[in-house]
C-alpha cells in the first residue's frame, strides 16, 4: 500500500515571492541489459547532463535564482549519480531541489544506494529490507529517481523513490520484466517559507489497484494538510519518459485532480503540476521506432485564468475541454525555465500572467546550451492569443 511520508527541509524561498523551475525535455537512450533498462551510452549521456548542470552552476542570466530543476525519469546512468550530487552539493546554490531519474538497478543494488543516505531514506529502507527477507526478490529491477535538496545552511540531503507501476512488459511470464513496486512517497515541507511538494515518476501519477488509487491518496492526504495547518500541496511533479504523455488515462486523472466533482479539494486546488519527460530522439528497446515522447507540460487550475496562446515552442489551452490552464510545449530538446505562479487570490486581476517563460535554450553542435531569442523562439510572428481571445 502507498505510504506518504512527510519530510521537513530547511529550504528558505522568498516570501511572497514565485519560486522558478527549469524543466530539461532531453533525449535518452535504453536498452534492456539483464532484464533491467539501462543507459546505452553512460558517458555521453552523462555528458548531456553535466552540461546541463554547468549551466545551473554557473547562473547565467537569471539562472542563478533556480529553485527547482527537473530532469526526466530513467535519464542518468547509474556510475553519474555520485558525480552528480557532489556537483550538487559543491557548485549549486543553496536552497535548491534537483529531481532526476536513474536508469534501473537491481532490488539490491538500490538497497545499497540508501545505505549512502540511511538517514533521510530511514522509511523506505526498511521496506526494501522487509522485502528482501521475504522471498527471492534480490535481482528485481527498481526504476527509481533521486531528489537532491541543497537546503539553507548548504547541507545536501538525498532522497530516493522507487516507481509504484511497470516500466515495459509488466504482463510477462519473466519474472524479472516485473519491476519493484516503491511504497513510499515524500511529501516535502519547507521551513522556513511554507511551501510543499511531492515527486512522483510517470505512471505513478495514475496507477491505482484494488485498494486505492495514488492520486486519491495525495488528494486525501493535501486535503489534510489543509483543515489542520491551513497549508496546501504546492506543487506536485511527475517525471517521465513517456511515449503517450497525452494518454486519456493522463487526461481522467487531471480531470479529477482539478475538476472538484467528487467533493471538496482545497489542499490541491492551487498545486501546480507539472510533467517532465523525455524528447524526440528517445528511444527504448521493445517500442516502436517511430514512438513520439515530448509534450512538456505546466498545469494549473482554471481560476488562474490564463488566455490562450500558440508560439512555435509552446501552446497554451485547456486540454480539450478540463477545468485547467494548460501549458504546452513541444517535442523537441529544450530546456524551459519559467516560474510558478502564487496563489490566485494574491492578485485576482483576468488580465495577468501567473506564469512567466524566462528563457527556453535548444542544444548547439557541440553539445552546450544556448538561449533561445527573437524570430528563433517566436518564429516570424510573436506569440499571440486564439481566434476566440477568451482566457481559459
Amino acid at each position: 500500500m502507498l505510504q506518504i511520508v512527510q519530510k521537513e527541509i530547511n529550504v528558505a524561498f522568498p516570501p511572497g515571492h514565485h519560486q522558478h523551475c527549469l524543466v530539461c525535455q532531453i533525449p535518452s537512450n535504453l536498452l534492456r541489459r539483464n532484464g533491467t533498462y539501462c543507459v546505452a551510452d553512460p558517458a555521453k549521456q552523462w555528458a548531456q547532463v553535466r552540461a546541463i548542470f554547468e549551466l545551473v552552476a554557473r547562473g547565467d542570466s537569471n539562472l542563478k535564482k533556480l529553485h527547482f530543476l527537473f530532469l526526466p525519469e530513467s535519464i542518468m546512468p547509474l556510475t553519474a549519480v555520485d558525480e552528480a550530487l557532489t556537483m550538487i552539493e559543491q557548485r549549486f546554490r543553496s536552497n535548491t531541489v534537483t529531481i532526476f531519474g536513474v536508469e534501473h538497478i537491481s532490488l539490491t543494488e538500490f538497497r545499497r544506494q540508501l545505505q549512502k543516505y540511511a538517514d533521510d531514506n530511514a522509511d523506505l529502507l526498511k521496506t526494501v529490507d522487509e522485502d528482501l527477507d521475504a522471498g527471492d526478490v534480490d535481482d528485481v529491477p527498481v526504476n527509481w529517481c533521486v531528489i537532491a535538496v541543497k537546503e539553507d545552511s548548504g547541507r545536501l540531503r538525498v532522497f530516493f523513490e522507487a516507481k509504484s507501476h511497470p516500466f515495459v512488459g509488466e504482463e510477462n511470464l519473466d519474472r524479472l520484466h516485473d519491476l519493484y513496486r516503491g511504497k513510499i512517497f515524500w511529501l516535502f515541507r519547507c521551513h522556513p517559507t511554507c511551501f510543499n511538494f511531492m515527486s512522483l515518476i510517470c505512471l505513478d501519477y495514475i496507477y491505482r489497484d484494488l485498494y486505492q488509487s495514488n492520486i486519491n491518496a495525495i488528494i486525501d492526504k493535501a486535503n489534510q494538510l489543509f483543515f489542520e495547518t491551513r497549508q496546501r500541496l504546492d506543487l506536485l511533479a511527475i517525471i517521465e519518459c513517456n511515449p503517450k504523455p497525452e494518454h486519456k488515462a493522463f487526461r481522467d486523472v487531471l480531470n479529477g485532480f482539478y475538476g472538484e466533482y467528487l467533493g471538496y479539494t482545497p489542499g490541491v486546488r492551487d498545486a501546480s503540476t507539472i510533467f517532465c519527460n523525455v524528447a524526440s530522439g528517445t528511444s527504448c528497446e521493445g517500442l516502436a521506432p517511430r514512438t513520439k515522447f515530448g509534450r512538456s507540460a505546466i498545469i494549473l487550475h482554471e481560476s488562474h485564468h490564463i488566455e490562450r496562446r500558440s508560439c512555435p515552442e509552446f501552446a497554451i489551452d485547456n486540454f480539450s475541454g478540463l477545468p485547467v490552464c494548460r501549458l504546452r510545449f513541444g517535442t523537441q530538446a529544450r530546456l524551459y525555465y519559467f516560474n510558478l505562479p502564487l496563489f490566485h487570490e494574491l492578485d485576482p486581476r483576468t488580465s495577468r500572467m501567473p506564469v512567466k517563460i524566462h528563457s527556453i535554450y535548444r542544444p548547439d553542435m557541440e553539445g552546450n546550451w544556448v538561449r533561445m531569442i527573437g524570430d528563433e523562439l517566436t518564429g516570424t510572428d510573436s506569440c499571440s492569443p486564439d481566434r476566440s481571445g477568451k482566457s481559459l
